[in-house]
């Protein structure tokens, strides 16, 4: 199964969009899918908060496992990593508009209010499955032709 659809189908199964995006990819650099789903708990909704799209946070986790800098001396994968980031987020925008799921959903999350107003409208249903696809779509892309260079 690619990566795509499995995240697309650990989010229908009821994972978090953070957790779902990770887990796809997490395997191939050395952490298990139930790691992977620990990991990306509490990332999703934006940090419950409105904040970042948890699909992008999942994907975020994911380069950084590729391109994370764990060698202080190493000051080129930190630029390595902060470039793979930035690109990342600036093609989500391009593609969905926004990367801040306040903004994708048209509520806050953080409220009662937003939170009963998305489950109400269906968001998380109607939205958000097309937001982690998007970011497990650009993941992909990004460590894929990354691997084909090595």
């Amino acid at each position: 199964m690619d990566r795509v659809t499995k995240a697309v189908e650990l989010f229908g199964q009821g994972y978090m969009c953070s957790q779902a995006v990770f887990a796809a990819f997490s395997e191939d650099y050395g952490v298990t899918e139930k790691q992977a789903l620990q990991i990306g708990a509490c990332f999703g909704s934006g940090m419950n908060k409105g904040e970042v799209c948890g699909a992008c946070t999942g994907a975020l986790m994911a380069l950084g496992m590729r391109y994370g800098q764990f060698d202080l001396s190493d000051v080129e994968s930190r630029a390595a990593q902060k470039a793979k980031a930035v690109r990342f987020l600036e093609e989500f925008k391009k593609r969905e508009g926004s990367y801040i799921c306040r903004d994708i959903l048209g509520c806050d999350l953080s409220t009662e209010e937003g939170r009963s107003y998305a489950i109400n409208k269906g968001l998380f249903k109607k939205i958000c499955p097309k937001m982690v696809k998007t970011a497990a779509e650009i993941t992909a892309q990004m460590l894929g032709g990354d691997e084909q260079q090595k």
